[in-house]
């Protein structure tokens, strides 16, 4: 509003107070004749520049004649009667219909005079459930949740596979096909079920505290193997601007059954990387992976339509282009940089690098296996006896799970639970022997004599006969 507007505004407010009562309404029809108002308008516009006092509140504001226990049997009935898609198949009015016509609820107030009922509105029911905080809206409100930091770049990796709708690969010379939604949906089950073997799946991954987005295609199905694939590809390195590679600390991921099968755990227990799967149906635990491919459908695939793909390698190519250039150029909005400037502060210790693709690929198929320990505290592995002595709490016979050591074939793995039940890997020393089959080393007769380390066996049976004894 304009000073001169305001001006006469407050004059007409003022004369309207000061008139005597009937006398308003000619005030207010001269001034929106002169103002060119309707009556509506005219009254807002008065409000705004009168002080008025406040309205006194009522005794009985906040209160209802609905009770919390039919508030949560009505908000109970809402949400039962909600779809997985949102939909909500009853309304307010429906819901308090049905409960109060089947005597689940009163919703409402008698008269204690005339004995009337009266019947509570869908406006005041809804009120009194947001009052109670019963109202469906706000218990399907999503659930707070804390920040979870990652040291720095690869601490920390999120995997995930997603189906990919749009797309499939034909099985004869059409390449990449954009799936027609009216060939394509659920009515038309034997439509999907003949390409379902042809339908291209994306797996992505991101390093948590940079956000670099690392995407590559398969076909088939979400399962091990691919999972195994894909991830031996990112950790290998590529050179140019795809930058990511290296072996992460802690690989974040859902707990499906391709996830958490044996090729994944053979593969992360050899090199090293803790496995950490979220709770089920909690897709969030996971979200920065969740964002990537909601980014990948916005960015990348949208242009594939316009540009003819004939193989899953020429698909694979394009987003390597594709993620280079967006991980390199894209400014990440957690810390304002770019995904490859942030992960290029990587140190030396920090960046594990990963064996060949071909020691990957034995390591995913290959599983911890079970060695006895000799009396030599020693055990044979892949033909080469390794020396277990400094294993703590080892003990003669027993049977130790052994692996492979991923980067140095002279050492292998010894893989041992913690009482958190996390696995950690003791490494232990292959024995090296001379020409007549001794280890080097070894105590020589009249010349030295060596002792193995006691055992906890030993010791214990030191700590027993002490008892019988009572000898220290």
């Amino acid at each position: 509003m304009n000073a001169a507007l305001t001006e006469r505004l407050v004059y007409v407010a003022r004369a309207a107070r000061d008139a005597g009562h009937g006398k308003r309404g000619a005030i207010y029809d001269a001034a929106c004749a002169e103002l060119g108002m309707s009556r509506a308008t005219l009254l807002r516009r008065l409000k705004e520049v009168s002080v008025t006092d406040k309205r006194k509140k009522r005794a009985d504001a906040g209160r209802s004649a609905l009770t919390r226990d039919e508030a949560a049997l009505i908000s109970a009935t809402l949400r039962e009667a909600t779809r997985k898609n949102g939909k909500r198949l009853y309304s307010i009015a429906d819901a308090v219909e049905t409960l109060r016509a089947n005597g689940f609820i009163t919703a409402g107030r008698t008269d204690e005079t005339t004995s009337e009922f009266f019947p509570l509105s869908e406006d005041a029911i809804s009120r009194a459930l947001r009052n109670y905080g019963l109202h469906p809206e706000q218990l399907d409100a999503p659930a707070p949740h804390t920040e979870v930091a990652s040291l720095h770049p690869n601490h920390v990796w999120q995997i995930d596979a997603s189906l990919c709708t749009l797309y499939y690969l034909s099985n004869g010379h059409k390449g990449l096909q954009v799936m027609d939604s009216a060939k394509f949906y659920k009515n038309k089950p034997a439509n999907l079920a003949r390409i379902a073997s042809d339908r291209v799946w994306s797996y992505e991954i991101t390093d948590h505290a940079s956000g670099w987005i690392y995407v590559e295609y398969v076909t088939g199905a979400e399962s091990g193997e691919n999972l195994c694939s894909v991830l031996i590809n990112a950790m290998q390195e590529r050179g140019g601007a795809d930058v990511l590679h290296g072996v992460p600390k802690i690989l974040y991921l859902d707990p499906g059954s391709a996830n958490t099968a044996g090729m994944t755990k053979n593969m992360c227990r050899s090199l090293g990387i803790d496995l950490i799967a979220h709770k089920p149906h909690n897709a969030r635990a996971t979200g920065q992976v969740e964002k990537a491919r909601d980014i990948i459908e916005r960015k990348l695939e949208p242009g594939l339509k316009f540009r003819p793909v004939h193989s899953l390698e020429e698909l694979n190519a394009l987003a390597a282009k594709w993620r280079s250039h967006f991980n390199a150029t894209a400014v990440h909005s957690r810390h304002g940089k770019t995904r490859t400037d942030i992960w290029l502060k990587i140190t030396a210790e920090q960046l594990k690098k990963a064996p060949s693709v071909e020691v990957c690929r034995e390591l995913a198929v290959a599983a911890p296996e079970l060695r006895k320990v000799t009396p030599k505290l020693r055990v044979s592995f892949r033909g080469t006896e390794f020396d277990v002595s400094t294993v703590p709490g080892v003990l003669v016979g027993e049977k130790l799970m052994i692996t492979r050591n991923p980067w140095r074939s002279d050492v292998a793995q010894v893989v041992l639970t913690g009482e958190d039940g996390h696995e950690t890997f003791f490494l232990v020393e292959e024995v090296r022997k001379n020409e007549f089959g001794f280890a080097e080393g070894a105590a020589v007769f009249g010349e030295s004599y060596k002792a193995l380390p006691e055992t906890s066996a030993q010791m214990a049976a030191k700590e027993t006969e002490a008892l019988v004894t009572g000898t220290d």
